[in-house]
């Protein structure tokens, strides 16, 4: 745990592989405990809002209309940030149930790790089987903790952050938009292949997290994601 480093940093590096996943990984550094929740929260909810959509309403099979999703602007009490959620009270509840769980073992642990939120699809498998979890996407946040002297140096940090993270956020946002495998619009007996039906009011592609703070390699990936980075290449936005 660092003590009084106020050089915060933040990078994008990108990794592609043969198959259709794209690894992203956010190199974060100089975070105040106090700031975990905010940056993470920032991060993957700029994220799902990219990746959410309203709820599809079938005619009949192959015609479908889809709902809208609203915005909600939220202001963070310990970063210069204002960031956009999708406006669902569930989703949000669910995002911030991990990322604090993240945040309260990272602060009682080592004071460095990473969360990952993994998109996915499901291929059927015949039965006694279960269905195989195939990710397309992967966003890990790396950071560690900083411990600050006075509220002086807080403020340079908060700003400085601030500052980083709404810059990374754009660029974040540039990725999702050029990305160029997204799975295709299924048939509605293939809805919960694709999308997670479970909220009232919005649709988000099947996703999940996990967080460990010890190890090179997010538990949300495991085996699959040492197999995929053995073709890497390294992108700095």
């Amino acid at each position: 745990m660092h003590s009084m480093c106020l050089s915060a940093t933040l990078s994008l590096s990108v990794t592609r592989t043969h198959s259709r996943t794209t690894l992203y990984l956010i190199n974060m550094q100089s975070v105040e405990g106090r700031q975990i929740e905010e940056v993470v929260s920032s991060v993957f909810h700029t994220l799902l809002l990219h990746r959410t959509l309203g709820k599809f309403h079938y005619k009949q099979e192959g015609s479908y209309s889809i709902g809208t999703v609203g915005v909600v602007d939220v202001d963070c009490d310990f970063l210069d940030f204002t960031y956009v959620r999708a406006a669902s009270d569930d989703l949000d509840s669910y995002i911030q149930k991990e990322v604090n769980v993240f945040r309260d073992t990272l602060r009682e642990g080592p004071g460095c790790g990473q969360i990952s939120l993994e998109f996915y699809q499901k291929k059927r498998a015949r039965w006694p089987f279960m269905a195989e979890c195939i990710p397309w996407e992967v966003w890990t946040v790396k950071l560690d903790t900083l411990t600050l002297a006075n509220e002086n140096e807080r403020q340079v940090c908060r700003e400085k952050l601030g500052e980083m993270l709404a810059e990374k956020v754009m660029h974040v946002a540039e990725a999702m938009n050029r990305h160029d495998y997204v799975p295709k619009m299924p048939n509605q007996s293939e809805l919960d292949l694709i999308f997670d039906t479970s909220y009232r009011d919005v649709q988000p592609y099947l996703f999940k997290i996990a967080h460990q703070t010890t190890g090179p390699n997010p538990t949300s990936v495991g085996t699959t994601m040492r197999k995929l980075l053995k073709d890497t290449l390294a992108l700095d936005l």
